[in-house]
């Protein structure tokens, strides 16, 4: 604030910096439910009488869900309303989430966790579309995004934590009824923060668009899902994946031929974004994958238990907020494209100081400062990516290019635990026949994150080449609507 500020203007700020907060928290909460369940899950098996396939769909459904409905609700937000489709996603993500902590029998459960996918799937880009037209400017935007993901990656780190403690302390089913406050909170109070925003322009959906698209997402998904259980040949991957590629050269044509089209090809084909999302999708598959193989190494390697493997993230989300301090005030600094290449190498090679862990390393000589790096890197990184992905999108579309980048992000996580999962397991096999299971275990784990490393050093290397300067044809705004980004620094 200035000295010239006025009432009115006070007003408006503090208005946007609690919007900012209810959005965040939400935010927190859909992410924190990615991964929540990993540590109840023996427990809801014992109560609820799972079998193993059916209590990897309590995972599953989430996902499928969530990565499959992105890109229909994010244009729908555009077209109907940002606030109304937000507010909408958050009841239905509360009201799933009390079935779920109610549950007496798996198939509601799982059905609980579909519909929470789907509630999360239109509130989450419609939450980044609001952000994204709450801070116009390239500073003020850049430091918003930078809580936002900061905030995501702590919801993602917690999750284990907070499960842990739950389950041990109380029972499994209050993993979902703390959902109940914060879904109560925003649904009370962001009416009274931001005002509803659509598309100016008056458009139908895309109704086979939607269809092609959307099935695309749902087949891609659900064939990783599968991929990442029973294996790359498996027929129950394999068939999936082919319906979505498929799918998607079908979704294309229908898009080049449509004078409305849900994603027109001109907002896919704009480089900066373009470029910015192909890192993302990198990003995402070497940091979602380490979460994983971390996770499991700590326990069955080093020997932690579960709540203490959790505990042992603790630093992650330290090294996440550091990150993200320090990640808009490189943007504005040294701009887009050198932010992102140097926090892409550093989460480089601090999965290659964790690659080198042995099970005979401790935490503090052995783990953390590997983590530590890593994490550093992603606060970095995460709030830069989202503001390059963003980059050029105004009252017309921010929805659409909110819903794309988080489909890349699931996408990308969803290909990076599948295939980097399978190259450890199948490098520990190998070596099973001939080593002890803990020296096994520590090549393939090693070998999976030589191969994230070497997934961001690509990324690094693409920004570098392909990130140029962000233009778009200006165009007349409509009353009130904030500009498009002009990324200036490359």
């Amino acid at each position: 604030m200035t000295a010239g500020s006025t009432p009115a203007a006070t007003t408006v700020v503090r208005r946007r910096e609690s919007a900012l907060v209810v959005l965040c928290f939400v935010q927190f909460m859909l992410i924190l439910d990615d991964n929540v369940v990993s540590v109840a899950l023996p427990s809801m098996r014992d109560d609820l009488g799972f079998d193993a396939p059916g209590l990897a769909w309590v995972v599953n459904a989430y996902f499928l869900a969530f990565g499959g409905l992105l890109l229909l609700f994010g244009r729908m937000a555009d077209l109907l309303g940002r606030r109304r489709v937000f507010l909408t996603g958050v009841a239905l993500f509360g009201a799933a989430s009390l079935v779920c902590g109610l549950a007496q029998e798996p198939w509601q459960l799982v059905a609980g966790r579909f519909v929470q996918g789907a509630g999360a799937a239109m509130a989450s880009p419609a939450a980044l579309a609001l952000i994204t037209l709450l801070f116009p400017g390239t500073e003020e935007r850049a430091r918003a995004f930078g809580i936002w993901g900061g905030i995501a990656a702590l919801g993602g780190t917690m999750g284990l934590v907070i499960s842990g403690a739950l389950t041990g302390l109380a029972s499994w089913r209050w993993i979902f009824l703390i959902n109940l406050p914060v879904a109560a909170a925003a649904l009370a109070l962001l009416p009274r923060l931001v005002p509803e925003s659509r598309s100016p322009h008056a458009a139908r959906l895309d109704v086979p668009g939607a269809v092609l698209g959307t099935g695309a997402l749902v087949s891609l998904v659900y064939g990783l899902l599968q991929a990442g259980e029973s294996g790359w040949r498996d027929t129950a991957a394999v068939a999936p994946m082919a319906l979505a590629v498929l799918l998607a050269v079908a979704f294309l044509a229908v898009e080049a031929r449509t004078r409305e089209p849900l994603v027109p090809l001109s907002f896919l084909s704009f480089r900066f974004r373009a470029v910015a999302n192909g890192g993302t999708l990198l990003f995402s598959a070497a940091m979602y994958a380490m979460a994983f193989l971390l996770m499991v190494h700590l326990q069955t390697v080093l020997g932690y238990r579960p709540l203490t493997a959790g505990l042992a993230y603790l630093p992650y989300g330290v090294g996440i907020l550091a990150g993200m301090w320090l990640s808009s005030r490189a943007v504005a600094r040294l701009g887009t494209r050198p932010t992102l290449v140097i926090s892409f190498l550093l989460s480089a090679a601090g999965l290659l100081l964790l690659s080198g862990v042995t099970p005979s390393d401790g935490y503090v000589s052995g783990v953390l400062p590997g983590m530590l790096v890593t994490s550093l890197g992603c606060g970095v990184s995460l709030p830069a990516l989202t503001v390059a992905a963003l980059t050029g999108t105004t009252k017309e579309d921010a929805g659409l290019g909110s819903a794309v980048l988080s489909s890349v992000q699931q996408v990308g996580g969803a290909v990076g635990v599948a295939v980097l999962v399978a190259l450890a397991s199948h490098r520990s096999d190998d070596l099973a026949v001939r080593h002890d299971p803990p020296h096994a275990a520590t090549e393939g784990f090693s070998l999976a994150l030589t191969a994230a490393a070497a997934l961001l050093v690509l990324g690094a290397v693409l920004i570098a080449a392909l990130l140029g300067q962000a233009h778009r044809p200006a165009r007349t705004l409509g009353s009130g609507e904030a500009p498009a980004i002009q990324e200036s620094r490359t």
